[in-house]
């Protein structure tokens, strides 16, 4: 069932909500959240199409809004809310209204949001593209439990990656973060079977996939070991290897879908680890709205160990090998000399003897 209000306002639109339950037969629907989604017009048919998949598993009240931005002044001062309240087949497993903004009221749409939130129930926002460079600090942003956003789909990811982490508060999340939960669930199950002590970790992966950076900050952060990334055609994260002291354990995904898991002294097995779809992002996410604690640790020591690999990218070519081998090379600087000196003498002992 489907309701278009064309400028309306946020009492109209729960009204048309109470009525629709009605028509419908279901005026009590068992809602356990409220699932704010920030996007544009390009973008929001895929995002409701995901929210909707996602509401099998937790119904929700879904509110989409659409900014619809202005250029000219005269469609500026044209301030209207356009609404389109879906309920029924056409809402999954809850509610949907798809709010459409125009002219001033762009700029206070918490004001919209606010008065059609489920009461008493957790609220997400989630930004599939577009997200705020400090989401806790936005004024939808300020309104949620969980705040939801993906630098996967931004410009410069790694840039919006180091940004996350300047700007953290408990409650932030990252569906590139959600992407790497079954390599993580892996490689820990696999440490596992093995009494063993890590030593390095190499991860693979296309450039500039903050998923790649974030799985490399998590082992470096867990293991306390030295981590490299490497590149590779993708897609997404295709290999992650960790010497350890039992020998190599290599979890290897070259098409996106099949890995397989490689352990010293036992045989190769075959894993499903294929890419997963927004929906799933999304239902993984609406499973737990307290802090992701282990997030916050990664990210943030990914920020201090970004920041020490930029520094030391331009001189890399003169760089010492690691640093147990810093003090041989300083005292092989030290005898250099001394070895030269018989050299200079030689001469001086030939003139003599003719």
């Amino acid at each position: 069932m489907k309701t278009d209000l064309t400028d309306t306002t946020s009492s109209k639109i729960n009204k048309a909500l109470v009525l629709g339950r009605r028509a419908i037969g279901t005026p009590a629907v068992g809602m356990v959240l409220t699932l704010v989604i920030v996007t544009d017009e390009e973008n929001a048919y895929d995002a409701l199409k995901a929210a909707n998949e996602a509401s099998r598993e937790h119904p929700s009240r879904t509110l989409v809004v659409i900014k619809r931005v202005s250029r000219s002044p005269r469609d500026r001062a044209n301030t209207r809310l356009d609404a389109e309240v879906r309920l029924g087949a056409d809402a999954g497993s809850g509610e949907t209204v798809v709010l459409r903004l125009y002219g001033e009221v762009v700029d206070h749409a918490q004001s919209v949001v606010l008065p059609l939130l489920l009461p008493d129930a957790p609220v997400v926002v989630w930004w599939p593209v577009n997200a705020p460079t400090d989401p806790a600090n936005d004024p939808l942003g300020a309104l949620a439990q969980r705040r939801v956003t993906d630098t996967y789909a931004a410009e410069q990811p790694i840039e919006e990656l180091t940004a996350r982490a300047d700007t953290y508060t408990p409650g932030d999340t990252d569906l590139s973060w959600t992407r790497i939960t079954p390599w993580r669930s892996m490689l820990a199950a696999a440490l596992d079977q093995v009494t063993c002590e890590v030593t390095s970790a190499d991860v693979e992966g296309e450039e500039f996939n903050p998923s790649v950076e974030l799985l490399a900050m998590w082992l470096a952060e867990r293991l306390k070991v030295p981590v490299r990334r490497s590149r590779s055609a993708g897609p997404g994260l295709t290999s992650v290897r960790l010497e350890t002291s039992a020998g190599p354990i290599v979890l290897d995904r070259p098409d996106g879908s099949l890995a397989t898991l490689s352990i010293e002294g036992q045989p190769d097995r075959a894993v499903a680890l294929k890419r997963r779809e927004t929906a799933e992002l999304i239902a993984e996410e609406l499973r737990r709205l307290d802090p992701d604690d282990t997030y916050a640790a990664s990210l943030r020591f990914g920020l201090e160990r970004l920041d020490e690999e930029a520094a030391v990218t331009a001189p890399a070519p003169e760089d010492p090998a690691p640093d147990v081998t810093a003090e041989p090379a300083a005292e092989h600087a030290k005898k250099a000399p001394a070895k030269k000196a018989p050299a200079k003498k030689a001469p001086a002992k030939k003139a003599a003897a003719e």
